[in-house]
């Protein structure tokens, strides 16, 4: 009798601790699903100026190894075949759906880094401060209507002056 007693007490404890046991478990599963795709890091150290692309109201960072681009108070990068979208030029960066990205921003011309090489640089602060004013108003429309204006004058003087 005491042995099946002894026998109950350890079929009872090794029961109680295979309950337990899952509780205790030290061995662990993760599942994560999505982008295994990580972005370079980039830090700049002051806030970057940045150059207007024409025909836009997006803003390029020029002068830098990485495509970053400023469009209606975010700052944007694309990454091979992803997208990621900051409240700042330094990050943090979260991955977004290609479906959120302006479609402004696929637009931009193959080229644009280098279209805007001979561009004035804009002060970041002035860009944070002034964006949507600019954009609403259509001030970098206005400002090209007057650099062709300008233009225009200069080759007719010119031309007036020969004759």
């Amino acid at each position: 009798m005491k042995k099946s007693g002894f026998a109950l007490l350890i079929i009872t404890m090794v029961f109680i601790i295979f309950a337990l046991l899952p509780q205790y478990s030290f061995a662990e599963v993760n599942v994560n699903i999505g982008i295994n795709v990580p972005l370079p890091a980039f830090v700049f150290s002051a806030p970057p100026a940045v150059v207007f692309i024409p025909g836009t109201y997006v803003y390029v960072v020029p002068d830098v190894d990485i495509d970053i681009v400023f469009y209606q108070g975010y700052w944007y990068r694309p990454y091979r075949d992803y997208w990621y979208l900051s409240t700042s030029y330094n990050g943090p960066w979260r991955h977004i759906d290609q479906k959120t990205v302006p479609i402004v921003l696929f637009k931009l011309p193959p080229d644009y880094r280098h279209v805007v090489s001979g561009q004035q640089r804009i002060p970041y602060g002035q860009v944070e401060k002034n964006w949507k004013n600019w954009e609403k108003e259509k001030y970098w429309d206005k400002q090209g209507q007057k650099e062709n204006k300008q233009k225009g004058k200069g080759i007719k003087g010119k031309g007036k002056d020969k004759d």
